[in-house]
């Protein structure tokens, strides 16, 4: 579940109640499975061919078949009367080429792509890619710069997720400032007061997120053993997948932190949110990000954080979470220590970090998106 899914289904989900909006969503049976379960019941459905077919012929080939499906459908498609808005929620190929093709064929209508992360410089001093990552990274960078041109070139409106971002897209002049929308992201800031407080905190520490060289997670575990040198007994919540699992592992066996670092998987709904409020800080390590809404997921429950430094980081959480130098492991884990000691420090950043997360509230985010939408509309 990345942060543009979550962007699109609740946007949508909110969209989809008012009598003049009418939304269709082109997906895979997996999309369709995700939307439903977080609540998006009242659109039309398309679905395109499913993720499961990977085994034929690798992920890759199916994002190609993806796309060529929904180029189909772009040609197939009769637009009913009134504004049409084609809204591509990722870079990923299957998601913003067709969304160009509909684009192209009907030049009146509005296309608003979103494209959250711009690939990191996979060989640059500071890449979050190590080893035979780095091909990954070699990769991913030739497969999204087509996207990111002809986004710039034939977009209407792109949403990004922090406010460095928003200049990358405004060269060659045709896209002005106001057309590159910071998004952030939004959370649930209702749900977690149905969720009580323990009487004891279980976890010292909490990261969410995805198993992925840019989260930071293998270093992650560095920085926990720092904290258990100082506070032997300190435990760390991990809920998360991915790519990374394996090495993860390895490395908390290798630290001899089975006792101080849990593992649970992905999580939800309630059982994230009871981890959450069973923990005291959320840890965002990550070492390449354009923002992310899992840390202040957490803050929503009243938890303060702890990062890196880093540009994006700026906009996205100027409180609630203290900054560390990038990418000073050492201060990191002073960073953690200092709000698991400090009383006073502690209370404050618990303070800033709820009040921050009220600002994302999602109800409040999709009326703001929508707005801008609809003030883009020439007629």
């Amino acid at each position: 579940m990345s942060g543009g899914d979550r962007i699109w289904i609740e946007c949508a989900k909110r969209w989809s109640e008012r009598r003049d909006i009418k939304i269709n969503v082109l997906t895979t049976i997996e999309g369709l499975e995700r939307a439903k379960y977080y609540g998006l019941s009242n659109v039309n459905y398309v679905i395109l061919s499913s993720l499961r077919a990977r085994k034929f012929g690798g992920v890759y080939f199916v994002y190609l078949l993806r796309m060529v499906k929904g180029i189909l459908v772009a040609f197939k498609l009769s637009l009913p009367s009134g504004r049409t808005v084609f809204f591509s929620s990722s870079d990923f190929v299957p998601d913003s080429i067709p969304a160009w093709a509909m684009k192209m064929r009907f030049r009146s209508s509005t296309w608003v792509a979103a494209f959250y992360l711009f690939a990191a410089n996979p060989v640059g001093k500071e890449s979050p890619y190590k080893g035979l990552h780095r091909l990954k990274g070699v990769f991913y960078s030739l497969y999204q710069m087509p996207v990111y041109l002809l986004i710039r070139k034939f977009a209407d409106m792109v949403w990004v997720t922090s406010e460095p971002d928003r200049y990358k897209f405004t060269r060659k002049g045709r896209l002005s400032l106001q057309d590159i929308i910071a998004v952030r992201g939004g959370v649930d800031t209702k749900t977690p007061n149905l969720v009580p407080e323990p009487a004891r905190k279980s976890f010292d520490g909490v990261f969410i997120g995805r198993f992925h060289p840019q989260k930071g997670v293998l270093e992650l575990i560095d920085i926990w053993r720092i904290v258990c040198e100082k506070q032997k007994s300190a435990k760390l919540a991990i809920i998360g997948a991915g790519e990374l699992e394996g090495e993860l592992r390895k490395k908390i066996s290798d630290y001899g932190l089975v006792n101080n670092v849990v593992l649970f998987g992905f999580k939800d709904g309630f059982e994230k949110l009871r981890i959450f409020k069973d923990s005291k800080v959320v840890v965002h390590p990550a070492i390449y990000d354009s923002g992310g809404m899992a840390a202040c997921e957490a803050m929503a429950c009243g938890l303060p954080g702890v990062s890196f430094d880093l540009p994006a980081l700026k906009s996205y959480y100027p409180k609630g979470m203290l900054k560390t130098p990038c990418f000073d492991l050492n201060a990191f884990a002073e960073n953690i220590l200092k709000l698991l000691n400090d009383t006073m420090l502690y209370k404050k950043t618990a303070e800033d970090a709820l009040n921050w997360a009220r600002e994302w509230d999602w109800d409040k985010r999709a009326d703001e998106l929508l707005s801008v939408v609809q003030s883009s509309f020439t007629y």
